[in-house]
């Protein structure tokens, strides 16, 4: 079966870092929207509102291929392609710069401060790492090649050509990147480190805690205590895996949750303004691997600091 044609490029440029969304009509084999109006509304409008659909189309937002305007009462035509951008809600600056630890031509390596989502999501869109460093750097179509929590600091590979993404997620997908974290966690004297801790780690959608379970294990950590200063440890922790909050749920099973941890061992509320002066102690500190388009071996350290360990 011959695969489906390739759309054609956005004819809207990126706005605020963010790529117009892109709709394409489906089949109507019923004949249920003569005009595009009819489609548009019942896609869209129990999101925005009828009226706000209908304001859309008479100031033009909604665009064809060939970057005009598209009428509401235009006939439907299954196939076609339209693009808009989306309406974003005001964000709260996160106050922390984005460092840059390497740029070449195809790759860039982010220092992502705490509390900055790496991929615009949810209510997080034009406040992530993806939209600051486009409309700073002007690289349109840079892109991660993998995703950082919200709440971790460190390092992030990214893409500055869109085809070179997928060389890159391979990299992640093969796990033939090294990662080093650095955490700062209560300290156990009672505790064997090193260990290399296994288990079977399930998260749900909608959900905001991972949980272990039992069955055949889908993640590996090893943890290293570098140092401790009375009730507290500074950890080196080397995820073989990458499952969602992996780090975080297996220093939690070893009863050493991280400090300023708002998920583990227990969930908090989520405040009405962020925390800025208490972030989770958690650091993507290195990440090493054979380029895979120059064949280069690089290595990175994060330029940053767990707040909680201060130098002495």
């Amino acid at each position: 079966m011959r695969g489906r044609a390739k759309p054609p490029a956005a004819p809207l440029p990126q706005r605020d870092g963010i790529d117009p969304v892109r709709v394409r009509l489906p089949e109507d084999p019923d004949g249920a929207w003569a005009c595009v109006r009819d489609h548009l509304q019942d896609r869209f409008a129990g999101a925005v509102g009828a009226r706000r659909v209908d304001t859309m189309l008479s100031e033009g937002l909604f665009v064809g291929a060939d970057g005009g305007a598209v009428g509401g009462e235009e006939p439907y035509t299954a196939g076609r392609f339209l693009w808009f951008h989306r309406d974003f809600a005001p964000e709260e600056p996160v106050p922390f710069p984005v460092g840059v630890v390497h740029r070449d031509e195809h790759l860039l390596i982010a220092d992502k401060p705490h509390f900055l989502s790496t991929t615009p999501r949810g209510r997080h869109i034009t406040e992530t790492l993806t939209a600051r460093l486009r409309r700073e750097l002007e690289l349109p179509q840079l892109q991660p090649a993998h995703r950082l929590d919200r709440l971790t600091a460190g390092l992030v590979l990214c893409v500055v050509r869109a085809e070179d993404r997928g060389a890159y997620q391979t990299l992640f997908r093969d796990r033939l990147v090294r990662k080093e974290y650095e955490a700062v966690a209560p300290y156990d004297p009672e505790l064997t480190l090193p260990r290399t801790v296994r288990s079977r780690i399930v998260k749900e959608r909608g959900v905001i805690a991972a949980r272990e379970e039992p069955g055949a294990p889908n993640s590996e950590s090893r943890v290293e205590l570098l140092e401790h200063r009375g009730a507290f440890g500074r950890y080196r922790l080397r995820p073989a895996t990458g499952r969602t909050h992996q780090l975080r749920v297996h220093m939690n099973a070893l009863g050493l949750p991280l400090v300023n941890d708002p998920v583990y061992p227990v969930v908090r509320p989520e405040p009405e303004r962020e925390d800025y002066a208490n972030p989770l102690q958690l650091l993507a500190g290195v990440l090493e691997f054979t380029d895979p388009v120059t064949g280069e071996p690089h290595r990175f350290r994060s330029g940053l600091r767990l707040s909680a360990w201060p130098d002495r």
